[in-house]
């Protein structure tokens, strides 16, 4: 089975907080942007990898790395991969940033 993506305009570049997420809902899709203070953009699922939950749009920021607000889990901003001890992984989602305008592949 293929899967088809499709390219939206995700967000200004200059919308998108440092530091904190910025969230896109979509149809299927709730989705935080970050940005990094290298400038970086990166989209990742809006969810926990926590059993119990949360988002991670308010979590805090550092280095390419958000911390759940709520459970305090690492969790790389590139992979989505959970950091040791916790474990789990979230999807993310291709980004471009051309002319000020963020362009996610979904």
């Amino acid at each position: 089975m293929v899967q088809s993506t499709t390219v939206i305009e995700a967000a200004k570049y200059s919308e998108i907080p440092l530091g904190t997420g910025l969230v896109i809902n979509l149809e299927k899709e709730n989705i935080a942007l970050f940005r990094c203070s290298n400038g970086s953009v990166f989209a990742i699922e809006n969810k926990s990898p926590h059993p119990k939950g949360g988002t991670l749009a308010e979590g805090l920021v550092s280095g390419e790395y958000v911390f759940c607000p709520l459970y305090d889990w690492k969790i790389s901003l590139q992979s989505g991969e959970v950091q040791a001890p916790d474990e789990g992984k979230l999807r993310t989602f291709p980004v471009k940033v051309e002319e000020g305008i963020v362009y996610l592949t979904i």
